[in-house]
């Protein structure tokens, strides 16, 4: 049976791990030592690397490869809104709203990834907009990832990660950081650079608002805890829902106290003023994200000392 021996390899769906142009004719290939005649057209056929689905962990090799990205985790109960951002990111940036003049878009790798997730937002024809589905919390050891590539100045991009995790992992994980059921949020709790910690006001107005208020009293513990100080942000979503003033003083100070240096934020598809209002929360979130620097990122530079020319490369 044909296959690849190569446990990060997925040809024929995509190009050969190794660089071959034809991937029957790589040695990793089962059955290599037979190369069949070419089809009608195969000379002409090149694959990618990549489907422009949403990426596994198999697929990050040729985007670190120029740097480290910078991996954003949005932890927060199940139908909190966290697909809902990432896609109205997405939507936003298609229109050249997201980002400020002297940032520009810069490619994706999951350009199918991300219109999956926005294609309810948008209009078709006889179906108005609606909310993404509910992320599935499948049996997986990694989330998947959106990747964003912003130039943010003429010498320099920044690559972006962010993760599609179900909220049932971060409930479980808040629970019980070991359970084997919150794999996916242990993994984000490793590699994340940044945490966003969704608060959903919905929810925390609604009939059961004690149960919201004590997974997410949990949740910020439970990030706090693993944070390493590393960047946090509270994010209000639905921010057009009114909560009473004593929830929302007890989800800030639940945040606030465990991590005093976390940014507030608030996002809503909905504006009674107007389409600018309802972007501008959205805008402001991945600004933040733009500029945020990962702990121990700040590197430290003494001056040089030295005449030698050899060594006057890069000396202040």
């Amino acid at each position: 049976m044909d296959g690849c021996s190569e446990g990060t390899c997925f040809a024929p769906d995509t190009a050969c791990a190794l660089g071959n142009p034809n991937h029957r004719t790589c040695l990793r290939w089962k059955g290599g030592n037979e190369v069949p005649s070419a089809g009608p057209g195969d000379d002409e056929q090149v694959l990618l690397p990549w489907t422009g689905q949403t990426l596994g962990l198999a697929d990050l090799s040729f985007i670190t490869g120029r740097g480290k990205p910078l991996v954003v985790a949005i932890a927060g109960p199940e139908s909190a809104g966290k697909t809902t951002v990432l896609a109205s990111w997405y939507l936003l940036m298609g229109r050249g709203r997201l980002l400020g003049a002297d940032a520009k878009f810069s490619g994706s790798y999951s350009l199918a990834g991300w219109e999956g997730i926005a294609a309810s937002l948008c209009w078709g024809p006889g179906h108005p907009p609606s909310f993404p589905a509910h992320t599935s919390s499948r049996d997986a050891r990694a989330p998947g990832l959106l990747h964003m590539t912003v130039r943010v100045s003429p010498e320099r991009t920044r690559d972006l990660l962010f993760a599609d995790a179900p909220g049932a992992w971060f409930q479980k994980w808040a629970v019980n950081a070991d359970a084997p059921e919150a794999e996916g949020a242990r993994w984000l709790a490793r590699h994340a650079d940044v945490f966003l910690i969704a608060a959903d006001r919905e929810a925390l107005a609604g009939p059961k608002l004690g149960q919201a208020r004590n997974s997410f009293q949990l949740l910020a513990k439970r990030i706090a805890a693993e944070r390493r100080n590393r960047p946090v942000a509270l994010l209000w979503t639905k921010g057009d829902v009114a909560v009473d003033p004593a929830m929302e003083a007890v989800i800030r100070s639940a945040v606030l106290e465990e991590m005093p240096d976390a940014e507030q934020f608030t996002t809503s598809v909905f504006s009674a003023d107007g389409e600018g209002e309802a972007a501008d929360g959205f805008v402001s979130v991945f600004q933040w994200l733009l500029h945020a620097r990962r702990s121990g990122a700040r590197g430290i530079r003494e001056p040089g000392t030295t005449t030698d020319p050899l060594f006057l490369l890069g000396r202040r």
